[in-house]
């Protein structure tokens, strides 16, 4: 049975070693993770799964070389680089939710990587975060996964960027994964995707 982490706060470490091994990670396998979200979110991202580094630490796109946050800090999007690879700092989770930033995963479930999803873990993923987004009301939705948002909502002619089509009520950007398995984006080219849909969503950049 895969660790609970229910009423964990974003933060709070589930491991002991700075560099979790192997085997410690494969602990937190089917792990979920505490989404952060505050009492208002203009624009929330949206990985496709946790990892198992993620997982363990209990904070999204944790595990070293995830270029989610060097992104967001060269976006202009927080004041800082956060390292998120121990878990996330509080001040750095209330910097967010200040601006109204928040982060959730289409499958709330930690796989070693995200191909190991099948095709209905995904849609039914994909049915909870529309309702999710329902009662958040977000002005954005920034969906951090082309094939995964594809096989979720099985819209196999999407392409990157900002969609006509309203999800949940919400305005809907399919950017890219900022994994660093993912060698078609630099993290500029990341920065600027993820600033664009900040702007998009009244948060404040730098």
């Amino acid at each position: 049975m895969a660790p609970s982490c229910q009423d964990t706060p974003v933060g709070t470490l589930r491991t002991v070693t700075s560099r979790p091994t192997r085997a410690e990670l494969e602990r937190f396998r089917g792990a979920p993770v505490d989404d952060l979200l505050g009492p208002e979110v203009r624009l929330l991202f949206v990985g496709i799964n946790p990892g198992l580094w993620t997982a363990a630490v209990n904070a999204h796109f944790a595990r070293p070389g995830n270029r989610f946050w060097p992104a967001l800090h060269r976006a202009g999007i927080t004041s800082r680089l956060v390292d998120a690879s121990r878990g996330l700092d509080p001040a750095d989770a209330d910097e967010l939710r200040a601006a109204g930033v928040g982060i959730t995963n289409i499958v709330n479930v930690a796989t070693a990587r995200a191909d190991e999803l099948t095709p209905a873990q995904l849609r039914e993923g994909g049915e909870r975060l529309r309702r999710t987004v329902r009662t958040l009301r977000p002005a954005v939705v920034a969906m951090l996964g082309l094939t995964a948002y594809r096989q979720a909502f099985r819209d196999g002619k999407a392409v990157t960027g900002r969609h006509p089509e309203p999800f949940g009520g919400a305005e809907l950007w399919v950017l890219p994964n900022p994994s660093g398995l993912n060698a078609h984006e630099t993290l500029d080219s990341l920065a600027v995707w993820y600033r664009r849909a900040a702007e998009a969503a009244g948060v404040p950049v730098r």
